[in-house]
């Protein structure tokens, strides 16, 4: 009974009442922090928190710009700005300036935003969240490959996004990968990638001349790996193991190792070094994709102690690419005598099989790297290694064309890439309300199958547009184009939002052609969330309250004075106008799925519960956004909604019929509230429900009675 009557109390009272929750709203909702706009954060306290131990902060210098973190003589870390290195846009226009700090071995230490004019994270999102997304890089490398989303596969880590704000966490990402690599490359931390892609080569296999050991060696198909006393002791140099086994100056030039090296499966090579029958050996034993290496040496050994053990070869490894790999016994084959002219007595000689699995490159360069060790103990050690590189001529092999790498994806088409399906399954939502709307003098002929279709239509739009994919327009949107229009204007600005960008074409489209009627009435997730609503309510007999329309037309008057409050806002203030623009109960009930502080929550609840009672209650009334699009009601093109000449005088079917008096009691239909649900068109074309057709249909079957007497 207290419902009902407070129901009847706001029937009764409608515009005060209404007056008293905006009040409401406008003082518990949209509280001080309204005002606030995040203010720039001074980034030393903060590389002070990352490096507690810092006894030293450089100036920010070099290019790109950089602080260089010292303890006593020692650099423990980096720290940059991304506005200094990668200064991208974000949902707001403006970039997301973020403190970077990663350590001399390329390793996130932490990641801080220092400035930001985002609407989205200054009202809604607590500050608690952003620490908690920026917090997910600390201890990953800069060399790895991060994305927002999706799973940890293909070598790509996945990042946590912030729900509500997937725009801008995706620019945030990028600033923070894209500054940190430059800066890492510049520093010396990673390399920079290779340019080009070399496809596997193949060795000419019947390419052969006899030559002697000079030859070999003195155009490159043999190399030389040669190290001296002097060299070995200049590389311990600061070590431990500085003065162990140190070399006398008479020593100094002494040779330390003599290590030739050579890819022997070719034939001018193979052959010349092993003679016919073991090269024939050789290739029969080698399988697909398998190479030969041959090592020759003197002096330190390259075998090692592994070796000995019968396990892997801890001395040498191949290097290509970034790629390496090292040899266990079973790739080994020892080597007794040397067929060719002029060779040198080597004390060691062996033949190593590269398998298959390291995907060996013959026509790619490649380098012999050795490792040379001084105890120190025991069982400690210090060691330093000695690379020799190995390039294959030209004549021996077969190098394909090279292939230059796709070029990088920008944010924009790694966002669409990402969500292809989205846009495909949203394109055909598209082309189907489209067709509704061409063929809709056919549909309207079929009432049931039209309202079935309809209502499916409401729960795909409120289910997968909004709360799957957080599609829900906002006034702030309106506000961030002419923003963006009258300042430097870019597309991929709202671009990065796929679901958003094909919805305002959409928009856009329809609105050309029918006015804004459509998207209110089809793809507005709140607004079909509460005609769904209503539709149930309806269907439970929950009694519905409306105004007269004398109070109900002056009630539209409502949404225009707030659209024009905060477009006055926006134009000091983007983030202030955000902030009062929380009248919409969008972000908290599509974006935020209602996690958020307990006034939005019950706002959106409100309006929801009015709803209940009053179709569409805050499309009707408060929405900015529906303000704002009907405003362009004047340039559609075309009014398809049919009326009749006996329409609202003496026929008032249709306006008592509308469910949210978008019609006058002349008849006319005000294109500015119509949401296009058709029901007055199901009833134009019904002569069981549309009394000008009653009329017409009875005097039709007099004239027939007439003409049948008459026959008669």
């Amino acid at each position: 009974m207290k419902l009902f009557n407070l129901i009847q109390y706001f029937s009764k009272n409608t515009f005060t009442s209404l007056a008293s929750i905006l009040v409401l709203f406008l003082c518990v909702v949209v509280p001080a922090q309204a005002l606030f706009v995040s203010p720039p954060k001074d980034p030393m306290p903060i590389i002070k928190q990352i490096f507690p131990t810092a006894t030293n902060i450089s100036e920010k210098q070099g290019e790109p710009l950089v602080w260089t973190i010292h303890e006593g003589e020692k650099i423990i870390g980096y720290a940059f700005e991304t506005n200094d290195v990668a200064k991208i846009p974000a949902y707001s226009g403006e970039p997301v300036n973020i403190l970077v700090a990663i350590n001399p071995e390329g390793i996130y230490l932490g990641a801080k935003v220092l400035e930001h004019h985002e609407p989205i994270i200054l009202a809604g999102i607590p500050e608690n969240k952003l620490h908690n997304f920026t917090s997910q890089y600390d201890g990953l490398l800069v060399s790895d490959r991060l994305k927002i989303g999706g799973n940890n596969k293909d070598g790509v880590i996945h990042i946590d996004g912030l729900s509500g704000a997937t725009v801008t966490v995706m620019v945030m990402n990028v600033a923070i990968t894209k500054s940190a690599t430059k800066v890492a490359r510049s520093l010396g931390i990673i390399k920079a990638s290779q340019a080009i892609i070399q496809p596997m080569s193949t060795i000419y296999p019947d390419v052969y001349q006899q030559q002697n050991w000079q030859t070999l060696v003195g155009d490159g198909s043999i190399r030389l790996l040669s190290l001296n006393r002097k060299t070995i002791d200049e590389a311990f140099v600061g070590t431990e193991a500085e003065h162990i086994n140190e070399a006398s100056p008479q020593q100094k030039q002494a040779m330390f190792a003599d290590i030739y090296f050579a890819q022997v499966n070719i034939p001018t090579i193979g052959r010349n070094l092993l003679g016919d029958s073991e090269y024939n050996w050789l290739i029969s034993t080698l399988k697909p994709d398998e190479h030969a290496i041959i090592l020759l040496g003197n002096g330190y050994s390259y075998k090692g102690s592994g070796y000995v053990r019968g396990g892997i070869f801890d001395r040498i490894q191949i290097l290509q690419n970034e790629d390496a790999f090292a040899f266990r016994d079973l790739d080994h084959n020892r080597i007794t005598d040397l067929y060719i002219e002029g060779a040198p007595r080597f004390k060691e000689m062996s033949l190593f099989i590269v398998r298959a699995q390291h995907k060996f490159n013959p026509g790619v360069d490649w380098e012999l790297e050795l490792l040379v060790r001084r105890q120190i103990g025991a069982i400690d050690s210090v060691f330093t290694s000695f690379k020799g590189s190995y390039t294959t001529l030209d004549a021996y092999v077969n190098r394909p064309p090279v292939i230059l790498p796709e070029p990088e994806l920008t944010l924009t088409q790694e966002v669409w890439q990402e969500h292809h399906v989205k846009v495909v399954i949203l394109l055909i939502l598209m082309v189907l309300l489209l067709a509704t709307l061409f063929f809709q003098d056919v549909l309207v002929k079929h009432p049931t199958f039209l309202h079935n279709f309809r209502h499916c239509f409401l729960v795909v739009t409120v289910v997968l547009i909004g709360w799957e994919w957080g599609g829900q327009l906002s006034v702030v949107n309106v506000f961030t184009f002419l923003k963006a229009f009258m300042s430097d204007f870019s597309w991929d600005l709202f671009l990065l939002d796929p679901v958003i960008f094909i919805l305002w074409c959409a928009a856009a489209v329809t609105i050309l052609l029918w006015g804004r009627a459509v998207y209110c009435g089809w793809l507005c997730p709140f607004g079909a969330l509460q005609e769904l609503l209503n539709v149930f309510a309806r269907y439970i007999k929950l009694p519905q309250i409306e105004p007269p329309f004398a109070v109900h037309e002056r009630l539209w008057a409502i949404k225009y004075l707030i659209l024009l409050g905060l477009f006055g806002m926006s134009l000091d203030s983007l983030a202030l106008a955000e902030q009062f623009a929380e009248i919409e109960p969008f972000k908290t009930t599509f974006l935020l799925k209602f996690d958020r502080q307990w006034p939005f929550v019950a706002w959106a609840l409100l309006l929801l519960f009015i709803n209940l009672f009053n179709r569409k209650f805050f499309c009707r009334y408060l929405c900015p956004l529906g303000a704002a699009l009907s405003t362009s009601n004047n340039i559609r093109l075309f009014s398809w909604l049919k009326r009749r000449p006996e329409c609202g005088q003496p026929c008032k079917t249709c306006a008592k019929e509308c469910e949210i008096q978008a019609i006058h009691p002349d008849g006319t239909i005000n294109m500015r509230e119509c949401h296009y649900c058709l029901d007055c068109q199901i009833t134009y074309f019904n002569d069981e429900k549309c009394p000008p057709l009653k009329k017409l249909a009875r005097k039709k079957n007099r004239f027939k009675e007439i003409e049948i007497v008459n026959v008669g």
